[in-house]
């Protein structure tokens, strides 16, 4: 359910903007959270639909901002056992076709601290290094392909960022497209993946498993 309405949001079809909450169960046991669209959210989350509507509807706060708001995220991090992740704005770009527009070096080692943190979150992950940055790409909530990339100080202000989130769209299997997060406060990650043509689509909030 939840790989559906991240598809038809992916091509601009989204749920009416009616201030309604949809519930829909987790995509796998790793993957719980809420994804709050214009005026419609969705959570994903193994719990009784009654009582997390219930929980909604007793926020403190406006109807349309209440999904996100830190009453309900506490109380659902609470009810499920798990930490609440950051709050990040959803993109999504489609794929390109041929080459990336950067040289990358495919990483293979899997101790590889980017590629350990990654498999936290996503299977099926790849990493690849260019002159003073990474890619990842790997497949995140509900099967989506997500990309993440670092630029290192000493390489910011030359475009690398850009054209690194501009490699992850030539990167994912033909007919697919590329999700990424950015933390809405990280103006530099939110300017380099709208200039390489990301599109915003929501915000996200990720109920994260908690380490044993």
């Amino acid at each position: 359910m939840l790989e559906k309405i991240l598809a038809e949001a992916a091509r601009g079809a989204f749920p009416a903007p009616d201030g309604s909450v949809t519930v829909v169960p987790q995509p796998s046991d790793r993957e719980a959270g809420v994804l709050a669209l214009t005026a419609h959210a969705v959570v994903f989350c193994d719990e009784d639909p009654r009582w997390i509507r219930e929980t909604i509807a007793a926020a403190p706060t406006d109807a349309l901002a209440a999904p996100l708001s830190p009453h309900v995220l506490v109380a659902l991090a609470a009810r499920t056992g798990r930490t609440l992740g950051n709050t990040d704005l959803l993109t999504v770009a489609d794929r390109l076709p041929g080459e990336p527009p950067v040289a990358l070096r495919e990483i293979t080692d899997r101790e590889h601290p980017r590629i350990v943190r990654a498999l936290a979150f996503r299977d099926d992950v790849r990493v690849w290094a260019a002159d003073g940055g990474l890619l990842a790409l790997g497949r995140g909530v509900a099967g989506r392909w997500e990309a993440a990339i670092e630029v290192e100080p000493t390489a910011r202000e030359r475009g690398l960022g850009r054209a690194l989130a501009v490699a992850a769209r030539h990167l994912v299997p033909s007919g697919d497209v590329v999700w990424a997060q950015q933390a809405p406060g990280n103006a530099r990650s939110v300017r380099a993946f709208q200039a390489a043509g990301y599109r915003p689509v929501g915000a996200e909030v990720l109920l994260v498993r908690k380490a044993h």
